[in-house]
């Protein structure tokens, strides 16, 4: 886990950004006044599967008999992803959750402003997507840590999968909080993931992009990583 530093972002894209879809504004300021903790990887296999042999989860597939191990776990649902945080909670006695949609863009941009957290353009081998210059590109998912961090030194928070939040889905920002807390009114019959994945073009993978995906719904380019409130010791 990483603690993330309290501050202010705007969240969103500006409206000449290069592939910007409209329920990415109006760009709008965010500030997140307490601190945070994020970790470094999404859930892999290994942790998941730690899970499954307690039976706190239910077993999740490769798809492709792409490994566990250190490989990101994906085929699970935000339902699933539930299930793996409560039973981390229980395990440690830290409350452990899913990150909030404006808590997950502000630590995947760490300060930048940019369309990706390493500049304008997508450049080579800086995630895995379809066209990222790397040697999973559009294959498969990659071994957690495979590409540098941001600059708060979290990996692969443009590709590999895609990553549940907690927000549920409305069609655009009006309306949304300002403080960093999650969405939790709208259609919560789906719930949304950020960072794109190994199947996408780069265009997917910019730090302001989002989209819906059904509640329960499992496939081979979905997992999500964890987070933790840092005012309760």
């Amino acid at each position: 886990m990483i603690a993330i530093p309290p501050g202010a972002f705007k969240m969103g894209s500006p409206d000449d950004e290069v592939g910007r879809a409209s329920n990415e504004g109006p760009q709008h300021d965010v500030t997140i006044a307490m601190p945070f903790a994020v970790a470094k990887f999404d859930v892999t296999f290994a942790d998941w599967d730690a899970c499954v042999k307690l039976g706190g989860c239910p077993e999740a597939s490769d798809y492709n008999h792409w490994g566990h191990g250190r490989q990101p776990v994906i085929n699970v649902s935000w339902d699933d992803a539930q299930l793996y945080v409560g039973w981390l909670s229980k395990m440690t006695g830290r409350p452990y959750r899913l990150l909030s949609e404006a808590e997950w863009e502000y630590s995947a941009r760490a300060r930048t402003t940019t369309p990706y957290y390493w500049g304008n353009s997508i450049g080579k081998n800086n995630a895995d997507c379809n066209r990222c210059g790397s040697q999973w590109d559009g294959k498969q998912p990659a071994p957690v840590g495979s590409f540098a961090p941001n600059d708060f030194g979290l990996n692969d928070m443009a590709g590999n999968v895609w990553q549940w939040v907690s927000d549920c889905v409305n069609p655009n920002y009006d309306g949304a909080p300002n403080d960093g807390s999650a969405w939790t009114t709208g259609d919560c019959g789906a719930h949304m993931v950020r960072g794109g994945s190994w199947f996408e073009a780069p265009v997917y993978v910019r730090a302001a992009y989002h989209v819906r995906v059904t509640t329960g719904r499992r496939d081979y380019n979905l997992g999500f990583r964890v987070a933790r409130s840092l005012n309760h010791q």
